[in-house]
């Protein structure tokens, strides 16, 4: 090695150091490089190295890491700042592991510093298995919580990245699952840049994430992983994005193995890497050698994308002394310490949802309680608390011991499992009686991911074909119900459920998500009234399948709040309060490139308590299709009994335009509906709305 090397001096410009390092590899080294289990090229000091690693809630597949509640209630959360908190100690738990891993000669997948997340997708349809990974059905929620994330993995320091993100699945992308290596999404332009394409643009334009997934799909014929559509013409030419680009694993087989649009690996590889795919996650582009021999690609475009590759790894501090890059010094004792732990508990308190609170039953008051059944098949299970895509808690606390620790010396806690997720389990009949014996009954029930998860990996089954609660725990909750004690139903999953019977008759409803390594307490905090929740629905929770399009529509008319004429179960953006509160004083004016809304929210309960104002804009006389509503700007805020605060939302042009049928994004004068409130207007009370004429007209925004 050449310790004179101009790529191993630091002193010089980055793309000076890129360009050097790669002129000095042979056409085979360069091809290793590009592959996610990059072997070490020892004559030129590169040290092998695995891109593959995964931080949706926490560092995933490497043993013990704090684990944060499951993405879809990281969403719920309706907090871009904690969100951020969030990603940034996700950030040095995998800086931290991924050096302490180093010291020892270990350089597997789940070690790096590449982080294959977040995921962005659009979360169109419940039945999809994935959605639980999602910020939600939102393209506005799910852009802002995005963003928040990807810099938080990434840091804020002007040499070195933190780590790097990647927003995955790019693009329109969101099941079935089962066919997901052979499936054709068919989007017209309106629904591909109103819905599935913004939390991308604003990963690339406004996060300056450092990476893009490919997805396994076609989109309009196109696979994802070789697009000239989506990688060339929007990706690079229309949004400047400077990053690298990775394929889903095997995604570069499926080109041609499941979609046909090439016969063999070495065109599939060729595609790929000429319309701007740079990683593989697989060995398809071992064939790039046969395919330079055939003349289906040159040198040239392999070293291009190479040399994205190879810029991530620098600025990553790869090839700099450690003491020069202050994330290499974060020590492994950040990893599950007692801030990071803290914070899990933060926001799954901050992701808890209630759904339903009949007559205030909730808060319970443990002074009026002897006894509490706590019942249920995700009542004591450790596993369920993960979620998809995550590390290992070292002291992971159920909703049972949460409550236990909760009560300790107060209230007697009878537990009985009751069933399994999806079968029949010995103590039903115990479960029962428990309930009977005892003042109130929380019973924990929903989904795991025996019910929803990935196709193909061990822990999922994929989607699901209906939305309601397993059979067996809709009879044990009925069973449950009928000896008369009152009955706290909360769920635990990663999708909407239709507990349409439950709404009418028992007494309260939470949603916990899958909630990670402090859901145990975060819960038992919001039961007895330690913590006011504050969370709201990133989805829509629906009757039944039976208000679906077909799964495998990718058209939008009629999905998720912004396109659907029936009336939900619980709305998008639906929360409860152990507190009211009321808004007034909305006001609407134009200002430069925009409008500038303003409404004062004041706090008329007893308890102090966070409230999700949230704004909705209808275009009340567009000339094409619009949504019904959408969301255009959310503020969680605290505030004491009898507290008020004005909150002031910027919403620029571009929030308003309409997408033509040709995708693009024009503003048109006319009448607009504008509503600021804690819920959707026409679903909660606590909303104010008023209609606002724009006169200003602009093309091509």
């Amino acid at each position: 090695m050449d310790l004179n090397a101009s790529y191993l001096n630091p002193d010089l410009d980055l793309d000076t150091r890129v360009d050097d390092l790669v002129s000095r590899m042979t056409l085979d080294e360069k091809i290793s490089q590009m592959m996610h289990n990059a072997p070490p090229i020892e004559r030129l000091g590169i040290p092998k190295y695995n891109w593959w690693n995964e931080c949706l809630h926490g560092v995933a597949r490497a043993g013990a890491a704090t684990v944060f509640p499951q993405a879809i209630g990281l969403a719920a959360t309706w907090n871009t700042d904690l969100i951020n908190r969030v990603a940034s100690a996700v950030g040095d738990e995998a800086r931290a592991k991924h050096h302490e891993a180093a010291r020892l000669g270990i350089r597997m997948s789940y070690t790096g510093l590449t982080c294959w997340s977040p995921t962005i997708n659009i979360f169109r349809d419940p039945r999809w298995g994935r959605g639980q990974e999602s910020y939600g059905e939102d393209p506005y929620l799910t852009s802002r919580m995005g963003v928040a994330y990807i810099k938080g993995l990434q840091g804020d320091h002007p040499r070195y990245l933190k780590t790097t993100a990647c927003a995955k699945h790019y693009a329109v992308h969101s099941g079935p699952e089962a066919d997901r290596h052979r499936f054709n999404a068919v989007v017209d332009e309106h629904d591909l840049w109103e819905t599935y394409l913004p939390a991308f643009q604003a990963a690339v334009q406004e996060a300056k994430v450092e990476a893009v997934m490919g997805a396994y799909n076609r989109t309009n014929g196109e696979p994802c992983c070789a697009s000239h559509r989506l990688l060339t013409e929007i990706l690079r030419e229309q949004w400047g994005f400077e990053g690298h680009v990775v394929s889903d694993c095997g995604g570069i087989y499926d080109i041609y193995k499941d979609h046909g649009v090439v016969e063999t690996k070495a065109e599939a590889a060729a595609l790929a890497v000429r319309e701007g795919c740079d990683l593989e996650c697989g060995a398809a582009f071992r064939a790039l050698g046969e395919a330079v021999e055939q003349g289906l690609i040159d040198e040239a475009t392999i070293d291009r994308a190479l040399k994205r590759l190879m810029r991530a790894r620098f600025r990553l501090g790869m090839f700099d002394p450690e003491e020069q890059n202050p994330y290499a010094q974060i020590p492994f004792e950040i990893v599950n310490s007692p801030e990071h732990r803290a914070l899990a508990l933060e926001t799954a308190r901050e992701s808890i949802v209630l759904l339903k609170n009949r007559n205030r039953f909730l808060p319970l008051d443990r002074s009026k309680l002897k006894t509490i059944a706590v019942i249920g098949p995700n009542a004591d299970d450790d596993y369920v608390l993960h979620g998809s895509y995550h590390g290992i808690a070292l002291e992971p606390v159920t909703p049972r011991r949460g409550i236990e620790a909760k009560v300790a010396g107060e209230v007697e806690v009878l537990y009985a499992r009751g069933c399994n997720v999806l079968t029949e389990a010995d103590d039903f009949e115990q479960a029962v009686e428990a309930a009977r014996r005892a003042d109130v009954a929380v019973l924990v029930l929903g989904l795991s991911q025996e019910v929803e998860g990935e196709e193909g990996e061990t822990e999922g089954a994929g989607d699901r074909t209906d939305l309601d609660l397993p059979a067996v725990q809709e009879r044990l909750l009925r069973a449950v119900h009928a000896t008369g004690t009152p009955v706290v139903l909360v769920l635990v999953n990663g999708g909407a459920v239709a507990v349409n019977w439950a709404d009418e008759h028992v007494d309260a409803i939470v949603e916990l998500w899958y909630p990670g390594e402090a859901g145990g307490t975060a819960l038992a905090d919001v039961l007895f009234g330690d913590y006011n929740p504050g969370g709201r629905l990133p989805i829509t929770f629906y009757r039944s399948v039976e208000q679906l399009p077909p799964f495998e529509d990718y058209s939008m008319a009629g999905r998720t709040y912004r396109y659907m004429t029936d009336r939900p179960l619980y709305p998008f953006g639906h929360g409860l309060s152990y507190t009211d509160f009321a808004y007034g004083n909305l006001e609407v004016r134009e200002v430069e490139n925009g409008l500038e809304v303003r409404a004062t929210v004041t706090n008329v309960g007893e308890r102090a308590g966070d409230e999700v104002v949230q704004l909705y804009v209808s275009d009340l006389e567009a000339s094409g299709p619009t949504p019904v509503r959408h969301l255009e700007g959310f503020r969680r805020i605290h505030l004491a009994p009898g507290e008020s605060r004005q909150v002031v939302f910027p919403l620029a042009f571009n929030q308003l335009a309409l997408i033509t049928s040709t995708g693009e994004r024009v503003l048109e004068p006319g009448w607009f509906e504008i509503s600021v409130g804690g819920g959707q207007p026409g679903y909660s009370p606590n909303v104010v709305t008023t209609r606002f004429e724009l006169t200003t007209s602009v093309k091509n925004l």
